[in-house]
């Protein structure tokens, strides 16, 4: 395997991926709307969680875990109505859910993802 790691949208600050030895790590997806509930919210971040694994060669069937952070953690029923019809039957990564302060007070949810790039075994 290559040594070689691949950095996706570079910003000063952070990448919002990073791919090595056939592992993608995308860096805590924040929605892009802040006045939407926490359904809207959910939805944006796995439509950007799904582009990044997009960009990086796989895709959210190869998801190896998740942790999401959730302002409320009372929100995590709606929060799970989302990400229920999101994930592939068959699929569900490991997961874990929390409760936590997140950077701007009108996120409702975080979600970091590792993902296996297509072609490689998992």
């Amino acid at each position: 395997m290559s040594q070689h790691i691949t950095r996706i949208g570079v910003a000063a600050r952070y990448s919002e991926a990073a791919v090595f030895n056939g592992v993608v790590y995308l860096a805590g997806m924040v929605p892009e709307r802040g006045d939407t509930d926490v359904r809207g919210q959910t939805a944006d971040v796995l439509e950007q969680v799904q582009q990044r694994l997009l960009e990086a060669g796989s895709d959210k069937s190869r998801i190896l875990r998740a942790q999401i952070f959730l302002a409320d953690i009372q929100d995590i029923g709606a929060m799970n109505e989302v990400w229920d019809a999101w994930v592939v039957p068959g699929t569900a990564p490991p997961r874990a859910t929390v409760q936590a302060a997140l950077a701007n007070a009108a996120w409702r949810i975080e979600i970091v993802v590792t993902g296996a790039v297509a072609g490689e075994r998992v």
